[in-house]
């Protein structure tokens, strides 16, 4: 009797098992994408957070959720990337919002404004201060929506075929530089050009460019951009912390399940720390690199610094007086720089400002 009991109970228990199985391989289908990024192969610390989250989305989900990694290139080009998510051609892209400001100069609010927030700011801004909501708000016009998926920390002002002292050393000078900051050097006299990172090199050993910006001491070092510009300018004040994002399209999030959804939600938010700390880790000792190589760091003027800060300031009037979308996401993204600067002058600068004269005693 006993023996005939524990049957009926496992035979019971079996067919219950049946009937909750496919509810459970329901929530959890496979499913497949393709992520299109913004960057090279070659540049390991922004291709590789589109790795990162690939491999960390698939582990979450023991397999079912595969994201792959293409290169800037492979399906389509890094212009052509906002374009590819929104169309379903690819269900992703790991990229910078500013790239498209063709589209609508507000795209560049996504990534930095010149001098606008650092880093910290800029997380703090997206993540508490209803940067990012505001911005999908802006993003679904073309059927995208974003994470946060990385920043570099403030850059580097880039590399220069010649010294340039004054505003008149930048009058007719060719320069990669892109989103509104080439707009605000184009009204210091600046030629700007819209170049991927992987044809910098080329474009100024043959005098096709004067100058050319690209992030920071590790990047620029891979790309040889010393080899063929010898003068390393500082700071690239149109990019103080500038924001990366995952594009995904509209509807394809909207699809994925809530726990698939959750995944690529962590994923990204881990991303996003660990591109900074990776540049942080890596930054210093490239820059004594570029320096032992015969880099000629310099600071960029201040009459260059004040003239840019000005044009920066006209053209966020003229855009806030004709473009409603720049105006709404500009007006809070201002306001709290406003209040984030108060705040960092009292505790962060302080501290900073200490550190610095100390290490100069030594």
């Amino acid at each position: 009797m006993k023996r005939r009991a524990f049957l009926q109970a496992t035979t019971a228990g079996l067919a219950a098992g049946a009937v909750a199985m496919p509810a459970i391989a329901q929530s959890s289908p496979e499913i497949r994408w393709r992520l299109t990024s913004g960057f090279p192969k070659s540049l390991d610390t922004l291709f590789g957070g589109g790795e990162l989250l690939a491999k960390l989305v698939s582990e979450a989900t023991d397999g079912k959720f595969i994201i792959q990694p293409f290169a800037s290139g492979e399906i389509v080009g890094t212009p052509q990337a906002a374009d590819a998510v929104g169309n379903g051609t690819v269900e992703m892209a790991h990229t910078c919002a500013y790239y498209y400001v063709g589209k609508d100069p507000t795209f560049a609010i996504g990534t930095n404004l010149p001098f606008g927030l650092n880093s910290r700011q800029t997380n703090a801004w997206l993540y508490h201060g209803n940067g990012n909501t505001l911005l999908n708000e802006f993003f679904s016009k073309y059927n995208l929506y974003a994470l946060p998926a990385g920043n570099t920390g403030a850059q580097m002002g880039g590399w220069f075929r010649k010294e340039i002292k004054t505003v008149d050393d930048l009058k007719g000078l060719k320069m990669r530089i892109a989103g509104l900051a080439g707009q605000i050097m184009g009204k210091l006299g600046v030629v700007p050009q819209q170049i991927a990172g992987g044809d910098l090199y080329p474009a100024l050993e043959r005098g096709t460019i004067d100058a050319a910006e690209w992030v920071a001491p590790y990047d620029d070092e891979k790309l040889g951009l010393n080899k063929v510009a010898p003068y390393y300018y500082y700071p690239g004040f149109w990019e103080g912390g500038p924001a990366i994002h995952f594009f995904i399209n509209q509807q394809k999030w909207n699809e994925l399940p809530k726990a698939y959804q959750a995944a690529i939600q962590a994923a990204a938010g881990y991303v996003n720390v660990d591109t900074q700390a990776k540049y942080d880790a890596k930054n210093p000792a490239a820059l004594r690199s570029l320096i032992g190589a015969g880099a000629q760091l310099r600071p960029f003027s201040p009459e260059i610094m004040d003239a840019a800060y000005k044009a920066a300031n006209e053209i966020y009037d003229e855009l806030s007086a004709s473009n409603p979308n720049f105006k709404k996401l500009y007006d809070s993204y201002k306001a709290f720089r406003g209040e984030e600067y108060l705040w960092f002058q009292v505790a962060e600068y302080a501290y900073d400002n200490f550190m610095i004269r100390a290490r100069a005693r030594g």
